[in-house]
């Protein structure tokens, strides 16, 4: 089986997830969000194609590693590479999550036609969800690029049928000013 990327499997990134992950970049989305960070990755004829056991290979030699991160374009546009890949990195214990422009209640509509879309929700941790918005984005955020997206814990949505916010995901970062950093700063010299 093949799967069509972008480009190489990216290992230690700290802004795909949680921890550190390898994320691998699939090739192909058409949901084309103005002010897509990966453009690139939209043209479902560009990209390099790659066996799905040479993916595994490489997921086994990169060293500590939180996690595998599914992105792209959309990885759900090639559903079966994807879940192949989920599947074998939940065999060896890693932690999944997938970006996506769908939103869980269209996979969850999309699933009654389609098993292997709930297939690969049950073999995913983490699922972020929703086109990006360019009127919503914000650098404040955790995981994600606009403020209608959500880092969803996959389990306790498919348990309740409804998504599942991660609580410390949901919550901007808040940055200290300038001032208040000065202040405390004062309060150690002191």
């Amino acid at each position: 089986m093949q799967i069509k990327l972008a480009g190489p499997l990216q290992s230690d990134s700290i802004v795909d997830g949680e921890g550190i992950r390898t994320v691998i970049w699939t090739q192909g989305c058409s949901h084309n969000c103005k002010g897509c960070h990966n453009p690139e990755t939209h043209d479902f004829n560009k990209g390099i194609s790659v066996d799905v056991e040479d993916i595994k290979k490489q997921i086994m030699e990169t060293r500590n590693q939180d996690g595998v991160t599914l992105s792209g374009g959309d990885p759900l546009y090639q559903i079966d590479a994807s879940l192949e890949i989920a599947k074998f990195c939940k065999e060896k214990d890693l932690n999944v999550w997938c970006y996506t422009g769908f939103t869980f209640e269209q996979l969850m509509d999309m699933s009654y036609r389609n098993q292997k879309i709930k297939d690969l929700l049950n073999n995913l941790d983490v699922l972020v969800d929703g086109k990006f918005e360019e009127n919503k984005r914000s650098l404040n955020l955790h995981f994600k690029g606009s403020e209608n997206q959500r880092v969803l814990d996959v389990k306790k949505s498919l348990e309740k049928g409804t998504p599942v916010e991660i609580e410390r995901y949901k919550l901007q970062k808040k940055y200290q000013s300038y001032s208040n950093f000065d202040n405390i700063c004062k309060g150690i010299y002191i």
